[in-house]
């Protein structure tokens, strides 16, 4: 059943005088914050608004379909190619994401792609939002709102709609898009047609949003998932997740450059830092360095505490060459790790605040990398000697006086320049290891 579209003047916002005794123009709709031009020219007749070829369509090809752009391209054509004259679709969607807050689709008739704008945490205040009829729709309830813009004229109910009329919009609709979550969403629909949609026309689009909204809240549940298992477990570890490598036990061996850094003196932070302040700290920290990582196409395995292990993996077979760039990226990331602390730092002593200090450690080896843990409870990680050895290296940076340590299996197989450290014990090994570090040179410029 099509969805009663609010009645313009109802549920105004504060700072608008009541509409609703205005009289109603075409279709019952009261024209109100308008004064009412000439009569429109009739609507033609509709062509073909059965709603079950697009239905039909939605479920057997649109829910196949690998992201949301390519399904809101082809439904949009869809209901062109049954007789809706579009010429502007856009959808407000909700999003469980870290740093996004919605995401928006414009999808226009003349114009080759669909737009894709990620909207951060914050939109829901700005005050674009909060003076849009989306937000009237998604927050305050309203199931669906038309505005026959060729009868209407300023003072306009929101800003959006001028921007439209200017641009040759004759009427604009949106409607809700409910998930089985409750939550809201907004769809939106426009046409340059004299005289606008008519009641075929809505009625169309009313009957394929329910098919409509099962397809995206599938396509957004998928990329919650990625997103969630890109954010707890990082890109190359997700994608394995999601490809149904989740058995307890399960994994493969793998050769790769071995990243581990720890914060040091954080227990002492902890004992004097307000909590808020404390995490704020530890988050920047692992912003510099899991920023430094990424950058260089390294992938965070995990946090530990105030500590975090990072691999740059290699592929299958790789020879010297490819071991020779994943050392060279991964010095650089530590590198450009390190200068950031030193700038961080240089702030952070400007406004009187506790610097950081830290320890990385470089080793290149093989792993396993796979599940492991509880049967109901899995962590998806690196284990054997080559990540045992790497911790053990960090601990000799505190020992040494040193940011940056590698074994000597990364010194020899990293094209650039590092000066030997010694032969040191370390814990849980019987023989020394050696290990190298930046040259002096390099050491103390960054002093």
């Amino acid at each position: 059943m099509l969805a009663p579209f609010r009645k313009l003047g109802q549920n105004p916002r504060p700072d608008q005088a009541d509409d609703s005794a205005r009289p109603p123009g075409e279709d019952g709709i009261p024209v109100t914050t308008a004064t009412p031009a000439a009569p429109p020219p009739p609507h033609p007749a509709p062509v073909g608004c059965d709603a079950a070829p697009v239905i039909e369509w939605l479920m057997r090809e649109g829910r196949q379909s690998t992201d949301i752009p390519t399904v809101v391209d082809a439904f949009a054509r869809r209901l062109a190619e049954s007789g809706v004259p579009l010429a502007r679709l856009s959808l407000g969607l909700r999003l469980l994401h870290p740093q996004i807050q919605f995401m928006s689709y414009y999808w226009r008739a003349h114009e080759p792609a669909v737009e894709v704008i990620e909207r951060a945490h914050g939109t829901e205040l700005s005050e674009s939002y909060l003076t849009s009829p989306v937000y009237t729709i998604t927050e305050q309830g309203v199931e669906a709102m038309r505005f026959p813009l060729e009868r209407m004229a300023p003072p306009w109910e929101y800003p959006i709609l001028e921007e439209l009329k200017d641009q040759g919009i004759t009427d604009y609709a949106l409607m809700a898009l409910h998930f089985s979550d409750r939550r809201r969403n907004m769809s939106s629909f426009a046409t340059e047609r004299p005289g606008g949609f008519s009641t075929a026309d809505l009625a169309l689009i009313d009957a394929v949003l329910p098919a409509f909204s099962a397809v995206l809240e599938t396509l957004i549940l998928r990329r919650l998932a990625a997103t969630v298992l890109d954010t707890y477990v990082g890109h190359r570890t997700g994608s394995r997740i999601l490809s149904g490598d989740i058995r307890r036990g399960t994994g493969a061996d793998l050769r790769a450059v071995i990243w581990y850094c720890d914060l040091r003196g954080f227990t002492s932070l902890a004992d004097r830092l307000p909590r808020d302040t404390l995490i704020s700290l530890l988050n920047g920290y692992f912003e510099i360095m899991g920023g430094a990582v990424e950058a260089r196409g390294g992938e965070i395995v995990k946090f530990i505490g105030d500590a975090m292990l990072a691999i740059f993996p290699l592929p299958d077979g790789a020879g010297p060459l490819e071991e020779r760039q994943a050392c060279r990226l991964a010095l650089a990331a530590a590198r450009d790790a390190l200068a950031r602390i030193d700038a961080r730092n240089a702030e952070r002593a400007a406004w009187g605040e506790p610097t950081l200090r830290c320890g990385i450690a470089l080793h290149i080896g093989n792993v396993m990398y796979g599940n492991i843990g509880a049967p109901s409870r899995l962590d998806f990680t690196v284990i054997g000697p080559a990540v045992n050895l790497v911790s053990r290296i960090e601990g000799l940076c505190k020992r040494l006086d040193r940011t940056l340590l590698t074994s000597a299996e990364f010194a020899a197989a990293c094209p650039d320049p590092l000066d030997a450290a010694g032969w040191h014990p370390v814990r849980g090994l019987k023989d020394p290891v050696e290990v190298f570090g930046l040259p002096a040179v390099l050491t103390a410029v960054a002093a």
